[in-house]
């Protein structure tokens, strides 16, 4: 399996990134995808997944601001990410729902500045 996040940056609170992950090296249409992030000191957390037929679900902290999405024909993930907040910054990173227990790709930073 081969995921590269891109996307990340640096951006003041109220702001939008969208987040991107090419995957490959699986049957990506049928898997389901998840993006996840960690802040630092803290574990990392599945904040939005989607499932191969494209149902959704978001940890609460990020409902009503963060949008999950996929494209079965380029084997791609996004997360648009709305009203970000400084608490959202973390490094983000896209893998299976559920991940595997041996690989994470290098993510991408998102800063949120207040």
């Amino acid at each position: 399996v081969q995921l590269v996040e891109s996307g990340g940056g640096l951006v003041q609170a109220g702001g939008s990134l969208r987040l991107s992950c090419a995957a490959s090296g699986i049957l990506f249409r049928f898997s389901a995808m998840g993006w996840y992030r960690q802040a630092p000191g803290k574990q990392r957390e599945l904040v939005a997944g989607i499932t191969s037929g494209g149902s959704r679900r978001y940890t609460d902290s990020v409902k009503d601001r963060f949008t999950i999405s996929r494209d079965n024909t380029k084997n791609m993930v996004y997360l648009q990410m709305n009203s970000l907040k400084p608490e959202d910054t973390a490094v983000y990173y896209c893998n299976t729902d559920p991940p595997p227990l041996d690989y994470w790709a290098q993510g991408t930073q998102v800063t949120v500045s207040s």
